[in-house]
Protein backbone atom coordinates (compact mmCIF):
# COMPACT_ATOMS: atom_id res chain seq x y z
CA UNK A 1 0.00 0.00 0.00
CA UNK A 2 1.39 3.38 -0.99
CA UNK A 3 2.10 5.72 1.93
CA UNK A 4 -0.06 8.84 2.13
CA UNK A 5 1.81 12.00 1.17
CA UNK A 6 0.66 15.04 3.13
CA UNK A 7 1.09 18.59 1.73
CA UNK A 8 3.46 19.58 4.51
CA UNK A 9 5.80 16.72 3.66
CA UNK A 10 6.14 17.17 -0.11
CA UNK A 11 7.51 19.76 -2.49
CA UNK A 12 5.03 21.54 -4.78
CA UNK A 13 7.45 23.43 -6.98
CA UNK A 14 5.61 22.24 -10.08
CA UNK A 15 2.46 24.18 -9.20
CA UNK A 16 2.70 27.68 -10.60
CA UNK A 17 0.31 30.35 -11.85
CA UNK A 18 1.62 33.09 -14.11
CA UNK A 19 -0.73 36.05 -13.76
CA UNK A 20 1.87 38.66 -14.69
CA UNK A 21 4.68 39.13 -17.12
CA UNK A 22 7.98 40.55 -15.88
CA UNK A 23 6.86 43.92 -17.25
CA UNK A 24 3.61 43.71 -15.24
CA UNK A 25 5.54 43.11 -12.01
CA UNK A 26 7.85 45.98 -12.88
CA UNK A 27 4.85 48.29 -13.42
CA UNK A 28 3.49 47.44 -9.94
CA UNK A 29 6.99 47.88 -8.51
CA UNK A 30 7.40 51.33 -10.11
CA UNK A 31 3.96 52.46 -8.89
CA UNK A 32 4.86 51.25 -5.39
CA UNK A 33 8.16 53.14 -5.41
CA UNK A 34 6.26 56.25 -6.49
CA UNK A 35 3.88 55.88 -3.52
CA UNK A 36 6.69 55.24 -1.02
CA UNK A 37 8.74 58.26 -2.15
CA UNK A 38 6.17 60.87 -3.19
CA UNK A 39 3.51 60.08 -0.60
CA UNK A 40 5.08 57.77 1.99
CA UNK A 41 3.74 55.72 4.88
CA UNK A 42 2.57 56.91 8.27
CA UNK A 43 4.72 55.51 11.08
CA UNK A 44 2.94 55.89 14.42
CA UNK A 45 5.97 55.17 16.59
CA UNK A 46 8.54 57.85 17.44
CA UNK A 47 11.48 55.48 17.85
CA UNK A 48 10.90 53.84 14.47
CA UNK A 49 10.36 57.20 12.74
CA UNK A 50 13.85 58.17 13.93
CA UNK A 51 15.24 54.87 12.65
CA UNK A 52 13.79 55.60 9.20
CA UNK A 53 15.13 59.18 9.27
CA UNK A 54 18.63 58.12 10.27
CA UNK A 55 18.65 55.65 7.37
CA UNK A 56 17.95 58.40 4.81
CA UNK A 57 14.16 58.80 4.71
CA UNK A 58 12.38 62.17 4.60
CA UNK A 59 10.23 62.55 7.70
CA UNK A 60 7.38 64.93 8.54
CA UNK A 61 7.09 64.74 12.32
CA UNK A 62 3.80 66.65 12.36
CA UNK A 63 1.98 64.14 10.14
CA UNK A 64 4.30 61.21 10.99
CA UNK A 65 4.70 60.54 7.27
CA UNK A 66 7.90 58.80 6.18
CA UNK A 67 9.03 59.01 2.56
CA UNK A 68 11.25 56.10 1.56
CA UNK A 69 13.80 56.56 -1.25
CA UNK A 70 14.60 53.95 -3.89
CA UNK A 71 18.11 53.24 -2.66
CA UNK A 72 16.82 52.17 0.76
CA UNK A 73 14.26 49.81 -0.74
CA UNK A 74 16.92 48.29 -3.00
CA UNK A 75 19.28 47.87 -0.06
CA UNK A 76 16.59 46.18 2.04
CA UNK A 77 15.62 43.76 -0.74
CA UNK A 78 19.28 42.87 -1.20
CA UNK A 79 19.75 42.01 2.49
CA UNK A 80 16.41 40.27 3.19
CA UNK A 81 17.08 36.49 3.18
CA UNK A 82 15.62 34.30 0.44
CA UNK A 83 15.49 31.39 2.88
CA UNK A 84 15.12 31.04 6.62
CA UNK A 85 13.96 28.30 8.99
CA UNK A 86 10.96 27.97 11.27
CA UNK A 87 12.44 25.84 14.03
CA UNK A 88 10.49 23.17 15.83
CA UNK A 89 11.74 21.36 18.90
CA UNK A 90 13.71 19.00 16.65
CA UNK A 91 14.95 18.89 13.06
CA UNK A 92 12.00 16.72 11.93
CA UNK A 93 9.59 19.54 12.77
CA UNK A 94 11.74 22.37 11.41
CA UNK A 95 10.38 24.00 8.23
CA UNK A 96 12.34 25.70 5.47
CA UNK A 97 10.61 28.92 4.46
CA UNK A 98 12.10 29.67 1.05
CA UNK A 99 11.66 31.96 -1.90
CA UNK A 100 10.28 29.86 -4.77
CA UNK A 101 10.43 26.83 -2.44
CA UNK A 102 7.98 24.19 -1.33
CA UNK A 103 4.44 24.99 -0.22
CA UNK A 104 3.64 24.60 3.48
CA UNK A 105 0.35 24.76 5.32
CA UNK A 106 -0.60 26.18 8.71
CA UNK A 107 -3.81 26.72 10.67
CA UNK A 108 -4.93 30.34 10.96
CA UNK A 109 -7.06 32.54 13.21
CA UNK A 110 -7.28 34.20 15.56
CA UNK A 111 -10.83 33.22 16.50
CA UNK A 112 -12.42 34.41 19.71
CA UNK A 113 -15.16 31.75 19.88
CA UNK A 114 -15.54 28.00 19.41
CA UNK A 115 -18.55 25.85 18.62
CA UNK A 116 -19.46 22.89 20.85
CA UNK A 117 -21.30 20.10 19.04
CA UNK A 118 -24.13 18.83 21.24
CA UNK A 119 -25.80 16.37 18.89
CA UNK A 120 -27.68 16.21 15.60
CA UNK A 121 -28.27 19.81 14.57
CA UNK A 122 -27.47 21.07 18.04
CA UNK A 123 -24.53 23.20 19.06
CA UNK A 124 -23.52 26.08 21.28
CA UNK A 125 -21.12 28.94 20.58
CA UNK A 126 -18.96 30.26 23.41
CA UNK A 127 -15.77 32.21 24.00
CA UNK A 128 -12.59 30.22 23.39
CA UNK A 129 -10.28 29.53 26.33
CA UNK A 130 -6.90 28.10 27.30
CA UNK A 131 -8.14 24.50 27.17
CA UNK A 132 -9.44 24.97 23.61
CA UNK A 133 -6.09 26.39 22.50
CA UNK A 134 -4.22 23.47 24.08
CA UNK A 135 -6.50 20.88 22.44
CA UNK A 136 -6.17 22.48 19.00
CA UNK A 137 -2.39 22.62 19.42
CA UNK A 138 -2.33 18.88 20.17
CA UNK A 139 -4.55 18.18 17.16
CA UNK A 140 -2.28 20.20 14.87
CA UNK A 141 0.72 18.47 16.43
CA UNK A 142 -0.76 15.15 15.24
CA UNK A 143 -1.74 16.38 11.75
CA UNK A 144 1.08 15.75 9.27
CA UNK A 145 -0.43 18.15 6.73
CA UNK A 146 0.19 21.14 9.01
CA UNK A 147 3.81 22.24 8.89
CA UNK A 148 3.73 24.73 11.76
CA UNK A 149 1.23 26.00 14.31
CA UNK A 150 -0.36 29.46 14.01
CA UNK A 151 -2.43 30.84 16.88
CA UNK A 152 -5.97 29.61 16.00
CA UNK A 153 -8.09 30.90 18.92
CA UNK A 154 -7.70 33.28 21.83
CA UNK A 155 -7.34 32.29 25.48
CA UNK A 156 -10.23 34.54 26.44
CA UNK A 157 -10.20 33.27 30.04
CA UNK A 158 -7.06 35.41 30.46
CA UNK A 159 -8.62 38.57 29.00
CA UNK A 160 -8.45 41.37 31.56
CA UNK A 161 -6.67 39.10 34.07
CA UNK A 162 -3.15 38.98 32.70
CA UNK A 163 -1.04 39.15 29.56
CA UNK A 164 -3.35 37.10 27.34
CA UNK A 165 -0.91 36.97 24.43
CA UNK A 166 1.93 35.72 26.67
CA UNK A 167 -0.24 32.91 28.02
CA UNK A 168 -1.24 32.03 24.45
CA UNK A 169 2.42 31.62 23.53
CA UNK A 170 3.18 29.49 26.58
CA UNK A 171 0.15 27.22 26.04
CA UNK A 172 1.01 26.81 22.37
CA UNK A 173 4.68 25.88 22.77
CA UNK A 174 3.80 23.58 25.69
CA UNK A 175 1.38 21.56 23.55
CA UNK A 176 3.12 21.21 20.18
CA UNK A 177 6.59 20.21 19.03
CA UNK A 178 6.07 22.28 15.88
CA UNK A 179 7.11 25.87 15.31
CA UNK A 180 4.72 28.45 16.78
CA UNK A 181 3.56 31.42 14.68
CA UNK A 182 2.11 34.10 17.01
CA UNK A 183 -0.36 36.11 14.98
CA UNK A 184 -1.45 38.42 17.81
CA UNK A 185 1.83 39.68 19.30
CA UNK A 186 1.88 42.72 21.58
CA UNK A 187 4.89 45.02 21.21
CA UNK A 188 5.30 45.61 24.94
CA UNK A 189 5.41 41.84 25.56
CA UNK A 190 7.92 40.72 22.92
CA UNK A 191 10.60 40.77 25.64
CA UNK A 192 8.58 38.14 27.54
CA UNK A 193 8.32 35.92 24.43
CA UNK A 194 12.08 36.21 24.15
CA UNK A 195 12.59 35.28 27.81
CA UNK A 196 10.49 32.13 27.28
CA UNK A 197 12.57 31.18 24.22
CA UNK A 198 15.78 31.62 26.23
CA UNK A 199 14.29 29.63 29.14
CA UNK A 200 13.42 26.77 26.78
CA UNK A 201 17.10 26.52 25.86
CA UNK A 202 18.17 26.53 29.51
CA UNK A 203 19.23 30.17 29.50
CA UNK A 204 21.29 29.92 26.29
CA UNK A 205 20.45 33.20 24.51
CA UNK A 206 22.65 32.37 21.52
CA UNK A 207 20.78 29.13 20.87
CA UNK A 208 17.45 30.93 21.27
CA UNK A 209 18.60 33.46 18.66
CA UNK A 210 19.97 30.79 16.33
CA UNK A 211 16.92 28.48 16.60
CA UNK A 212 13.86 30.55 17.68
CA UNK A 213 10.84 28.31 18.30
CA UNK A 214 8.44 31.10 17.36
CA UNK A 215 7.78 33.73 14.72
CA UNK A 216 5.39 36.70 14.75
CA UNK A 217 2.82 38.22 12.42
CA UNK A 218 1.93 41.92 12.23
CA UNK A 219 -0.47 43.82 10.00
CA UNK A 220 0.09 47.34 8.71
CA UNK A 221 -3.06 49.43 9.06
CA UNK A 222 -4.51 50.06 5.61
CA UNK A 223 -4.09 52.40 3.95
CA UNK A 224 -0.37 52.92 4.41
CA UNK A 225 0.28 53.00 8.16
CA UNK A 226 2.72 51.16 10.38
CA UNK A 227 1.08 51.42 13.79
CA UNK A 228 3.07 51.63 17.01
CA UNK A 229 2.47 47.91 17.62
CA UNK A 230 3.38 46.81 14.09
CA UNK A 231 6.51 48.95 13.92
CA UNK A 232 7.79 47.87 17.33
CA UNK A 233 7.11 44.16 16.75
CA UNK A 234 9.03 44.39 13.46
CA UNK A 235 11.91 46.24 15.18
CA UNK A 236 12.16 43.90 18.15
CA UNK A 237 11.74 40.80 16.00
CA UNK A 238 14.74 41.90 13.94
CA UNK A 239 16.78 42.60 17.10
CA UNK A 240 16.03 39.21 18.65
CA UNK A 241 16.31 37.23 15.41
CA UNK A 242 12.64 36.20 15.53
CA UNK A 243 11.12 35.90 12.00
CA UNK A 244 8.37 38.45 11.33
CA UNK A 245 5.51 38.02 8.88
CA UNK A 246 4.55 41.48 7.57
CA UNK A 247 1.03 40.80 6.33
CA UNK A 248 -1.33 43.31 4.76
CA UNK A 249 -5.10 42.98 5.14
CA UNK A 250 -6.13 45.71 2.73
CA UNK A 251 -9.77 45.61 1.56
CA UNK A 252 -10.42 46.54 -2.04
CA UNK A 253 -13.25 49.07 -2.11
CA UNK A 254 -12.80 49.84 1.61
CA UNK A 255 -9.30 50.62 2.82
CA UNK A 256 -7.75 50.43 -0.66
CA UNK A 257 -8.70 51.00 -4.29
CA UNK A 258 -11.71 49.12 -5.63
CA UNK A 259 -9.45 48.14 -8.53
CA UNK A 260 -7.38 45.06 -7.70
CA UNK A 261 -4.25 46.42 -9.40
CA UNK A 262 -4.47 49.56 -7.23
CA UNK A 263 -5.02 47.42 -4.14
CA UNK A 264 -1.86 45.47 -5.00
CA UNK A 265 0.12 48.73 -5.06
CA UNK A 266 -1.19 49.73 -1.61
CA UNK A 267 -0.56 46.22 -0.32
CA UNK A 268 2.95 46.17 -1.77
CA UNK A 269 3.86 49.55 -0.26
CA UNK A 270 2.65 48.48 3.20
CA UNK A 271 4.55 45.19 3.20
CA UNK A 272 7.76 46.61 1.78
CA UNK A 273 7.79 49.48 4.30
CA UNK A 274 7.75 46.92 7.12
CA UNK A 275 10.43 44.78 5.47
CA UNK A 276 12.57 47.88 4.93
CA UNK A 277 12.27 48.75 8.64
CA UNK A 278 13.38 45.23 9.63
CA UNK A 279 16.40 45.39 7.32
CA UNK A 280 17.43 48.85 8.58
CA UNK A 281 17.39 47.54 12.16
CA UNK A 282 19.20 44.29 11.33
CA UNK A 283 20.32 43.52 7.77
CA UNK A 284 19.51 39.88 7.08
CA UNK A 285 16.57 39.76 9.54
CA UNK A 286 14.17 36.96 8.46
CA UNK A 287 10.90 38.35 7.06
CA UNK A 288 7.90 37.05 5.14
CA UNK A 289 6.06 38.84 2.34
CA UNK A 290 2.53 38.26 3.70
CA UNK A 291 -1.05 38.73 2.57
CA UNK A 292 -4.61 38.29 3.74
CA UNK A 293 -5.78 41.07 1.43
CA UNK A 294 -9.28 40.67 0.02
CA UNK A 295 -12.30 42.73 -1.05
CA UNK A 296 -14.69 44.73 1.11
CA UNK A 297 -18.26 43.43 0.94
CA UNK A 298 -20.21 46.67 0.63
CA UNK A 299 -23.56 44.94 1.26
CA UNK A 300 -22.64 43.17 4.49
CA UNK A 301 -19.74 45.35 5.70
CA UNK A 302 -17.39 42.38 5.95
CA UNK A 303 -14.01 41.26 4.61
CA UNK A 304 -14.81 37.87 3.02
CA UNK A 305 -11.74 35.65 3.02
CA UNK A 306 -13.64 33.07 0.97
CA UNK A 307 -14.15 35.49 -1.93
CA UNK A 308 -12.71 34.54 -5.35
CA UNK A 309 -10.94 37.91 -5.39
CA UNK A 310 -8.87 36.84 -2.36
CA UNK A 311 -7.60 33.81 -4.27
CA UNK A 312 -6.72 36.02 -7.23
CA UNK A 313 -4.94 38.56 -4.99
CA UNK A 314 -3.06 35.77 -3.18
CA UNK A 315 -1.86 34.36 -6.50
CA UNK A 316 -0.72 37.86 -7.51
CA UNK A 317 1.06 38.29 -4.16
CA UNK A 318 2.87 35.02 -4.75
CA UNK A 319 4.21 36.41 -8.02
CA UNK A 320 5.28 39.68 -6.40
CA UNK A 321 7.09 37.77 -3.66
CA UNK A 322 8.93 35.76 -6.31
CA UNK A 323 9.74 39.00 -8.15
CA UNK A 324 11.37 40.44 -5.01
CA UNK A 325 13.02 37.16 -3.98
CA UNK A 326 11.12 36.91 -0.67
CA UNK A 327 9.44 33.97 1.10
CA UNK A 328 5.66 34.37 0.78
CA UNK A 329 2.73 33.75 3.14
CA UNK A 330 -0.82 34.04 1.77
CA UNK A 331 -4.36 33.35 2.89
CA UNK A 332 -6.17 30.64 0.96
CA UNK A 333 -4.82 28.15 -1.54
Amino acid sequence: MKAIQYPGKIGMNGIKMNLFTEDDCRAIDLATRDVLWNYGVQVSDDECIKIFEDAGCIVDYETKMVRIPDFLMNKALASAPKTFYLYGRDDEHTVEQAWNGRVHYTCFGTGIQVCNYLGDGKYETRDSNSADLAQIAKLCDWADGISYFSLPVSARDWAGKGAEDVHEMYISIANTVKHFHHIDPVAEHVKYYWEMLVAYYGGDAKKARDRPLMSMLVCPTSPLELSHNAAQVIKQGAEYGIPVNVLSMAMAGGSSSVHLAGTLVTHNAEILSGIILAQIVKPGAPVYYGSSTTIFDLKHGTAPVGAPELALISAAVGELGRYYGLPVFTAGM
